[in-house]
């Protein structure tokens, strides 16, 4: 029998509850969808159930099938003939799969990102660092989390090859409640962090090479810190 996400009392503490006031809505429900699935609090294989959400979140249907649609475009979710729209399901391989090839993305960025980048990018890069910093130092995983994943998106941006950000925005986009798992618990939170101050320290040296390694021991290690939770 399918699973069937619904607004139980015990979601009611997550960060997506509270009507939307922001426009444009459809945007905004987007953003809050994609929260609850990243924390796994709309889990791998449920459906979407409509009226839930829609009390939950304060909106009509119309905008809620307009956000799914864009999650469904960035491969969070399936739109499956007479289930409706069901979050993705990632098998141990669909992750291998994927990370061995942002790995090959990512690696390819860092070293055009320290010979082509700007010096005002990497300063960007470098502020977005010092934010995600402040969170972990709150334990806020959410905030720590978008901040995480802009660093990995500026760094593949910052050469400003289209092509290499459209791969790379493919995978990740529907990588987002693995990645997000691989902090759980402090060792591993810890030990990601760490991997992130060596990744700023090359980039901000024009190492591209160093950059090159530490993001891929990054991303091989992301894979280890999660594969016992899939």
């Amino acid at each position: 029998m399918d699973a069937e996400w619904d607004a139980h009392p015990q979601q009611a503490a997550a960060p997506a509850d509270g009507p939307i006031i922001r426009r444009p809505l459809q945007e905004e429900v987007a953003v809050r969808l994609r929260d609850l699935i990243t924390q796994g609090l709309i889990p791998a294989g449920a459906r979407l159930n409509e009226v839930a959400l829609c009390a939950q979140l304060g909106v009509s249907r119309t905008p809620l099938r307009e956000a799914v649609r864009v999650l469904a475009g960035e491969g969070l979710v399936e739109l499956v003939p007479a289930r409706g729209a069901v979050v993705r399901r990632l098998t141990r391989k669909d992750v291998a799969d994927s990370l061995v090839v942002l790995k090959s993305l990512e690696m390819l960025a860092g070293r055009l990102a320290c010979s082509e980048g700007s010096a005002a990018g990497i300063a960007a890069i470098e502020a977005l660092h010092h934010g995600m910093m402040q969170c972990y130092k709150a334990q806020d995983r959410l905030a720590y989390f978008k901040l995480n994943q802009s660093i990995h998106t500026g760094i593949v941006a910052l050469p400003g090859n289209a092509t290499l950000i459209w791969a790379h925005e493919a995978i990740q986009s529907r990588m987002k409640h693995i990645r997000f798992i691989g902090n759980a618990g402090p060792e591993k939170w810890a030990d990601a962090v760490a991997e992130h101050e060596e990744m700023i320290r090359s980039l901000k040296a024009r190492d591209g090479e160093a950059l090159a390694h530490i993001l891929g021991k990054h991303l091989d290690n992301t894979y280890e810190r999660v594969k016992e939770l899939i």
